[in-house]
């Protein structure tokens, strides 16, 4: 295995796969401007709810996150052609980074993706060939690269793969109910219409997403199987794509194909001009080895370690959402809510009106209706305003959440003061209600 893993190989794949992943990025940050995604979450709203100890970040004033974004795009385009790529993608990682922890309203598991293989690629010499660093110096090129560069991002994708596979193995995905929910609102043709709002389409749907996130990777490792997972693998993406409206991840996702098949056919799909490779082990590379051993094998313990973390935390995370993000839980459910927040001042004990839908978008009051982080921020951003009135407060919620469209039952324990409770980034915070029957 580790003589596999230090073997010598063709580096197209991973040239390929920079040319696709700047491209990529680089529509995902213009996209998000043209859009109109970068006004509706940093430039609308009085402030965003960035994640937790994290607060101090906040969107540039007035229209600075146009400008935010527009760097990173252009980043995005010196990734794709290699150039400075080091700096260009140190850079468009701490930006993203930045973009990422600053607001999770709008929260998408993708973006996340893109954040650790922004990390990964910042170790991997993917600007060895075909890039404008070689052009202005030749001494950089290189056409080979140690097997693992490819198997770390094997490795990751499958990771991914496998969490959402297992998070899916509950009941309102397996009877369909969330599949109905979400193909009963597309809008498209009357005739494919009726077909999505089929209660067997919907158990279908369940099925074959959880054949596909199960088998996909393991189908494509396999040679006999790799040319018809790729064909499933595009028409299952492609459908996403264009009826789920999901960005740039269908596009994302396919664009790892390159690290399955042969460094050969890589290179002769996409550099027919590349010198061939002869394969050996590189027994000299100290660096390198020790970068696998070192930074890639602990990354890799802490990317098991987030997804199941929430199997340790008392609760149903579908319900609790404690442990929900980092570990790939992706379109699973369907959160709606009401809340109302009751401001008691300390002192005279007097209930204080306070208008906190006034200072939210529709986006924003949708979370703090739902998810209980946001609902903890939100009064500790109330707390807050209080205080530097010279007034001091208890901030109570009453709040109730329905999942799936079934009946709606208290989230927030109505007697606890969220303005002094504690935010518990490791365990379960007993002032989120379990249902009767939670573990």
């Amino acid at each position: 295995m580790t003589s596999r893993l230090f073997k010598s190989i063709d580096n197209a794949p991973l040239i390929v796969f920079r040319i696709f992943f700047g491209l990529l990025f680089a529509c995902e940050t213009f996209g998000a401007i043209l859009t109109g995604w970068v006004r509706a979450n940093f430039i609308r709203p009085e402030f965003t709810f960035s994640h937790i100890g994290m607060d101090w970040l906040q969107p540039l004033p007035g229209y600075g996150m146009y400008f935010y974004f527009g760097i990173m795009g252009c980043l995005s385009l010196a990734v794709m052609l290699g150039y400075k790529y080091r700096y260009s993608l140190g850079l468009l990682t701490l930006f993203w980074a930045g973009a990422y922890f600053m607001q999770k309203t709008s929260y998408n598991n993708h973006y996340y993706l893109l954040l650790l293989i922004s990390f990964i690629m910042l170790f991997l010499p993917a600007n060895r060939y075909a890039s404008l660093d070689v052009k202005q110096n030749p001494g950089l090129e290189k056409f080979s690269m140690p097997a693992w560069c490819s198997w770390v991002l094997v490795f990751q994708v499958a990771i991914v793969y496998f969490f959402a596979t297992a998070a899916k193995l509950y009941p309102d995905w397996l009877d369909g109910t969330y599949t109905g929910l979400l193909f009963s609102e597309i809008n498209t043709l009357p005739l494919i219409e009726k077909l999505f709002r089929n209660p067997g389409f919907h158990i279908f749907i369940a099925y074959a997403g959880i054949a596909f996130d199960g088998l996909i990777v393991p189908l494509l490792l396999w040679k006999r199987t790799r040319t018809l997972a790729l064909i499933a693998s595009f028409l299952f993406h492609l459908f996403n794509s264009i009826f789920l409206k999901i960005g740039i991840f269908p596009y994302f996702a396919l664009s790892f194909a390159v690290f399955f098949y042969p460094p050969e056919t890589i290179r002769g799909v996409f550099f027919k001009h590349k010198p061939v490779v002869v394969s050996e082990i590189e027994g000299g590379n100290l660096l390198g080895r020790s970068l696998f051993y070192f930074f890639f094998i602990p990354y890799f313990i802490v990317q098991l370690a987030l997804p199941i973390r929430h199997w340790f935390i008392k609760g149903d995370v579908l319900w609790t959402e404690e442990g929900h993000r980092l570990s790939w839980r992706m379109m699973l459910r369907e959160r709606s809510g009401t809340i109302n927040f009751r401001v008691i001042d300390k002192k005279t004990k007097n209930r204080i009106f306070y208008p906190f839908e006034s200072h939210l978008t529709h986006k924003q009051l949708e979370g703090v209706s739902t998810k209980p982080d946001m609902i903890w921020q939100m009064a500790q951003r109330i707390k807050s305003e209080f205080l530097k009135k010279g007034i001091q407060v208890s901030i109570y919620a009453d709040c109730y959440v329905s999942i799936n469209r079934k009946i709606p039952l208290a989230l927030i324990d109505p007697n606890v003061d969220l303005a002094s409770a504690p935010w518990d980034y490791f365990l379960h915070n007993d002032w989120i209600l379990l249902p009767k029957g939670g573990k």
